[in-house]
Parts: structure tokens; sequence; C-alpha cells
């Protein structure tokens, strides 16, 4: 699997011009400890979590997840505008905890799986807007419809697990209205209202392991 192949839409960043740190965005410069961690990772899904939050009849959320992605994903210390990743999910592998809402979400009335069996996200720009903080601009693509989305990703460490595997944590969020991607199926509350809300929380808990070098 090689989702920056010939077919992806992610181009392969240019070589750094110099080996001196740069500044993506004034003010912050990117720790010269993270320059170690250069290099392509791909998400562990034992230990992520890709998921969404919705506002329920106006009085609770329902919370889900994708169960089943591929992911690749590429990390540059020194220049983190070069980073990038790509998500590619199984449309059919929602997961909210009760069957019949599953099936309904991934009937027609919303993400239609049978006929649209992959929603992606692929980045566009990555910038360094705190010490641990990026900004990742990207698209996602959901059924025939491909938006942008500003997504605020947060550092959260690095470890040499027991095993000794290199992993590193990343935390993200974005709100998106979904009707701007056809998903517009509702019904109307007797008291006035939507009974789903179109504003939709996307939540990236990310661990990712670094993917072996290859000759």
């Amino acid at each position: 699997m090689n989702l920056f192949t010939r077919g992806a839409s992610v181009r392969r960043p240019a070589p750094p011009v110099a080996p001196q740190l740069t500044v993506d965005t004034p003010g912050f410069r990117p720790d010269p400890a993270l320059a170690a961690l250069s290099g392509e990772w791909m998400i562990d899904p034992a230990h992520s979590r890709i998921g969404f939050s919705v506002r329920h009849a106006l009085v609770t959320t329902v919370r889900g997840a994708f169960t089943e992605y591929r992911s690749r994903l590429w990390f540059d210390g020194r220049h983190p505008s070069r980073s990038r990743a790509e998500i590619l999910l199984s449309t059919a592998s929602v997961d909210t905890g009760v069957e019949q809402r599953d099936a309904h979400l991934i009937g027609r009335d919303f993400l239609d799986a049978a006929s649209y069996p992959h929603l992606r996200f692929t980045s566009t720009a990555v910038e360094l807007v705190g010490s641990d903080v990026y900004r990742m601009t990207g698209d996602l693509a959901i059924k025939n419809a491909t938006r942008p989305v500003v997504l605020e990703l947060t550092y959260i460490g690095h470890v040499t697990d027991p095993f000794g595997y290199e992993r590193v944590g990343f935390d993200g969020t974005t709100t998106i209205d979904r009707s701007e991607w056809g998903l517009t199926y509702n019904a109307r509350l007797a008291e006035g209202g939507a009974m789903v809300s179109e504003k939709v929380r996307l939540q990236f808990d990310i661990a990712a392991i670094r993917t072996p070098a290859t000759d």
C-alpha cells in the first residue's frame, strides 16, 4: 500500500535547500529536537481514533468513529510546511455503537457506502502556528464532493515503545458543515429545529509508527 505513488494527489516535497532550520510562521521556530522525527509514518489503528460527534435532537451528542482506514504521513521536523498526510477511510466501517443507526449512516440518506466506499483526506499545506501546534489545510472528499478543511493539530510527544517502535502522537480537530458535502438528510422536531445538526466535529487522535526505510 502506497498512497503517495502515481495517481495519489499528494506530491513529494522538494529536498531541503539548506541544513539550517527554517521559520514557517513568523515568531515560531521548530524545536530542533523534532528534526530527528523527520520521515514517513503510518497511523496505528489499534491506538488511534478517527471519529466524529454531532448534536442530536438538540439535547444530546452522538459520537462515532471510522474503524478501518489506510494512511501515509510525512513529517518534516526542520521544515513543517513540507509535511503532508493522506488518509483513506472505509465508509462502511462507521461505528456509533448502535447497529440500526450505523446502517442508516452508511445508507443512501447519508454516506451511501455502496456507491462511495471511501472518504479521503489529503493535505495541501501545513504551517507551524505555535510551539507545538500545527495548522494543516487539506481537501476532504465525501461522496462526490471535495471541499477544503483546516485541522488544528497539537503535537503530543514521541516515544520508543518496549518493542522498539518509534511512536509519535498528535491530536487534531475541525468542524464541518455536512450539507456542503451533500449530506442534507434531516427530520424536523415538533419543537422546531433539526433532528441532526448540520455541524459535525471531526476528531483525529493519532498515534503513528515510523515506517522503516526501504532501499
